[in-house]
């Protein structure tokens, strides 16, 4: 009974780490900047695939680099995901600042617009991606230079967009037409991929006879904690840290003293998103890697930050560790296993075993966090962030 507690206790644990890793980034995007970004998933979904990528290159090295991949995807995955979520801010984010139901609309199509990116992209798309970038970009800077862009950005902006989105997407066309069937495949369809772990993360520590404690979950919880020192240390002792609690505290303020806060803005979806990278990362560790990926986390992680306090990380630690404890305790089976069986507790004991199933079980803790919040609206910390200045 006592092995089993053990053991029950520490899958809780691996998957509350599993949540938290998901939603620290989503505390930071969502809890520092007040933005709803439904598109987390799908930046997980990146750093996922980057993993998948750099396995594969790995493995044409073979020897060593099959062995130790997995330390240049967690920063590549990083890079990945920061990037897409910087193109993300600066394009569509900072336009909808102060606009939640506008900004959840929007992330939510672009959420869709990466399931099917990575659906379908091969060379072809990514040589139009190329030719409109430098058409739409190129031609912007060359129109800011020689005439008075502000008097015609209102037309300019969308003429350059819908110009350029017809070339590329024309010269996309002729590259799939005139191109080998290998050139013109989709790099990784609509199925799943695999990523294969490191030999040394296969395996597990034994205690006793019946304990095992696998070893990429043992990692990801390393993983987990590394992240969130240094989450830490980055918004308690940095320049740019201290910048972004200014700007969440008192934005206007923070204006006035010379602070830029659109670059603070920026960085800070960057950082939420480069999060994400990582999360997918490690989660490639746990199965496979699919466009839908991002989809089956995206609700935990949001329960995760309203739980534990919108803006505060300490409240996303306690509520991933409860709720992956209370969900696998229950979901296992090992809940009602431990219990006593005797006829005070049968009701008890039926109760949980009624529940005793992974869809079940979330099905209960969606009911239990529905009444917390009912006692709790703001989480069990206090709510921070710009929703709080207004």
């Amino acid at each position: 009974m006592i092995e089993g507690l053990i053991g029950g206790l520490f899958n809780g644990i691996s998957i509350g780490a599993v949540l938290l890793i998901v939603a620290l980034g989503l505390a930071i995007v969502f809890g520092l900047m007040g933005v709803i970004n439904l598109a987390h998933g799908e930046l997980m979904m990146l750093g996922a695939y980057t993993t998948f990528v750099v396995q594969n290159g790995a493995k044409e090295l073979g020897g060593w680099a099959s062995e130790t991949y997995i330390f240049a995807a967690l920063p590549l995955a990083f890079i990945v995901a920061a990037l897409v979520g910087l193109l993300l801010e600066r394009s569509v984010i900072r336009y909808l600042y102060g606009r939640p139901l506008e900004t959840l609309l929007a992330t939510w199509g672009v959420s869709l617009i990466l399931r099917q990116f990575v659906r379908s992209v091969n060379w072809p798309m990514v040589f139009g991606l190329m030719i409109f970038t430098a058409l739409f970009f190129i031609g912007r800077w060359v129109l800011t230079r020689y005439t008075d862009w502000e008097r015609i950005a209102r037309w300019a902006n969308p003429i350059f967009l819908i110009l350029s989105f017809a070339i590329a997407t024309t010269a996309g066309y002729i590259i799939q037409g005139a191109g080998s069937a290998a050139f013109t495949r989709a790099w990784f369809s609509a199925r799943n991929v695999d990523v294969t772990p490191p030999s040394w993360l296969r395996g597990g520590i034994s205690l006793g006879n019946t304990l095992q404690f696998p070893s990429a979950r043992l990692f990801i919880i390393l993983l987990t904690v590394l992240c969130l020192m240094a989450v830490y240390w980055f918004l308690n002792g940095t320049n740019w840290g201290l910048k972004i609690r200014s700007v969440t505290q008192n934005r206007g303020m923070s204006a006035c003293l010379g602070i830029p806060t659109d670059t603070v803005d920026a960085l800070t979806f960057a950082l939420g998103s480069g999060l994400a990278g990582i999360a997918g990362c490690a989660v490639t560790l746990l199965g496979s890697v699919g466009p839908n990926l991002g989809g089956n986390y995206i609700v935990d992680a949001f329960m995760v930050v309203v739980v534990g306090g919108v803006g505060k990380l300490v409240g996303s630690i306690v509520a991933a560790l409860v709720i992956g404890i209370v969900t696998y305790l229950v979901g296992s089976g090992t809940l009602a296993l431990i219990l006593p069986s005797t006829d005070a507790l049968q009701p008890v004991v039926d109760f949980f075993t009624f529940f005793a199933t992974t869809s079940m079980a979330k099905v209960m803790v969606f009911a239990l966090i529905i009444v917390f919040l009912q006692v709790r609206p703001a989480g069990l910390f206090p709510q921070k962030g710009r929703s709080v200045e207004a």
